[in-house]
């Protein structure tokens, strides 16, 4: 029987295709010829689906062994990564904590991408049939490298993230950072149930001397639960205490004082603390946080581990490289302005839902204060803060992370250690999917200017008591005094207010229409425009 009598159609049955022949070449091997008729449109599609699932190529080309190796070393990396997207987001994150492991991760980068450009353009020949015209080369040459870029330009985006990474890493974790509160020598989380962030928003920049922490909140996590409850007090506190055992206390027996009322409050701490006493608590980086951590941890009975400060100097910045930030706004919000001398302020920010913000003007809502209160201020720093969070999805995050990480080293300072952060990205898993409580010390629980810190200690140990829950007030002891004790008049007892209920940042952030009708019908404020 013939070659021919082979491809004969029997009855009404198609035609086989042509079975490309046989021959031996130099080692006597027997090898296939290439066909030579595939169409271009074939030739293109299937370099195409080659560079999608790599191998494809050489198994439409009969190499069939190679094309099975290429295909199952693409499945095990594609498993990999979806572990790694999914079950594995832990050891991800670890990998983003760690500069040596994030090294590796790049030189593997290199690697991955090279060895798929490869299998790419080496697909591509094995589909060329033996004689091709030069029209049709010059196609496939140029959707070659179109694929190779395709590969070449998310590798890039990746590494240039992780090297970001890694100069956020080195400049805000710093290995050679001193702090006068953290002990190097301690294994940063150990056995302690619980661990204690202070979280100071400053408000330097040009035209401000020194720094003013306008924002201070505690959070106090779980670390066997991850449960976190946030304790933010008013920057207006007065009579900062100091733990009896540190130099502070002896320096400001009855509470930081700074000479003068304004000078004296919770937002000057941080500046008029160590201007007045450089060094008091010995070698530290910062210390006027570590003024803060003692006088905060003292005020609220709890042990504060570490600290995180965000300048506001750079936050328009930061929002600006996220391309902006949709905000819902319910009332005039001040653009500047001074409460303290009267000066009126620039402008304002209109009521309106969903307003898209660019940096100043984010600024300018997350810090208006002329003619609101401070606790207005708290809330919207909680909205913005969210709508960052919203507006940072991966595609933006992956293309303006090395301006992010750079805009992130000039805004925050911490002393947490490089050896904590493997513990802190098992805890931030935790926190993502267990119970956050906010107690809010404003005028309905203290009186800032004669607060009751035996009181406040009290809160804090029932909102973070599993066995009582964190809405109740504390008992009043006979003889105790009212909420002034410090300073106030004595001698009755009233019944104190129950603590501060915890909040949802979902009510302060939602649109009222009806408050922002009520503003709207109001009119503007005045103005240095009006």
């Amino acid at each position: 029987m013939s070659d021919d009598d082979l491809t004969r159609p029997i009855g009404d049955a198609p035609a086989l295709p042509p079975v490309p022949a046989a021959r031996e070449d130099r080692s006597g091997r027997r090898r296939r010829e290439r066909p030579e008729r595939r169409s271009l449109a074939a030739v293109l599609g299937l370099t195409v689906a080659n560079a999608v699932v790599p191998g494809t190529a050489f198994l439409a080309s009969g190499r069939r062994r190679l094309g099975a190796a290429v295909l199952v070393v693409f499945l095990l990396l594609l498993a990999g990564g979806v572990w790694l997207a999914t079950a594995g987001q832990r050891t991800a994150a670890r990998l983003a904590v760690d500069s040596t492991r994030l090294t590796w991760v790049l030189v593997a980068l290199v690697v991955l991408a090279l060895a798929w450009a490869v299998v790419v353009v080496a697909g591509y020949r094995a589909l060329l049939p033996r004689r091709s015209s030069r029209p049709r080369l010059a196609v496939g040459a140029l959707l070659v490298a179109a694929l190779v870029a395709g590969i070449a330009y998310p590798a890039f985006l990746v590494g240039e993230a992780a090297v970001a990474q890694q100069g956020l890493l080195d400049g805000v974790f710093a290995d050679d950072r001193e702090s006068a509160t953290v002990d190097d020598a301690v294994d940063p989380f150990g056995a302690k149930e619980r661990v204690n962030v202070l979280l100071l928003g400053g408000d330097g920049g040009e035209g401000r001397e020194g720094v003013r922490t306008d924002t201070v909140i505690v959070a106090s996590l779980d670390t066997d639960t991850g449960a976190t409850t946030l304790f933010s007090l008013p920057r207006n506190l007065e009579d900062l205490p100091f733990p009896a055992d540190s130099p502070l206390a002896e320096l400001y027996p009855d509470g930081f004082d700074a000479g003068s009322e304004s000078e004296s409050l919770l937002n000057a701490v941080y500046r008029n603390g160590p201007a007045a006493h450089p060094d008091v608590l010995g070698p530290t980086d910062d210390p006027g946080a570590d003024f803060l951590k003692l006088g905060v941890g003292e005020a609220l009975g709890l042990h504060l581990d570490y600290f995180v400060l965000v300048n506001l100097d750079g936050f328009s910045r930061l929002v600006d490289a996220l391309g902006g930030i949709t905000v819902n706004v319910n009332y005039y919000v001040p653009v500047n302005g001074n409460p303290g001398t009267g000066e009126l302020p620039d402008s304002y920010i209109a009521p309106g839902p969903d307003q898209r913000m660019d940096g100043g003007t984010a600024l300018a809502f997350a810090r208006g204060r002329f003619g609101l209160t401070d606790y207005d201020r708290m809330d919207r720093q909680r909205c913005t803060i969210s709508a960052i969070i919203e507006e940072a999805d991966p595609i933006t995050l992956l293309e303006q992370y090395q301006e992010l990480a750079a805009t992130t080293q000039d805004i925050v300072s911490t002393d947490i250690p490089r050896a904590a952060l493997d513990d802190f990205v098992d805890l931030a898993f935790l926190v993502k999917d267990a119970e956050i409580r906010s107690v809010v010390f404003d005028d309905s629980v203290i009186d800032p200017a004669y607060p009751d810190y035996d009181r406040m200690r009290q809160i804090v140990q029932e909102s973070i008591t599993p066995a009582a829950p964190a809405s109740s007030a504390p008992p009043a002891a006979p003889g105790d005094q009212a909420a002034g004790s410090e300073g106030g008049a004595s001698g009755q007892t009233p019944e104190p207010p129950p603590a501060a209920p915890a909040t949802d940042v979902g009510d302060a952030c939602a649109y009222d229409p009806v408050r922002a009708q009520e503003a709207l019908d109001a009119g503007e404020p005045p103005s240095k425009d009006g």
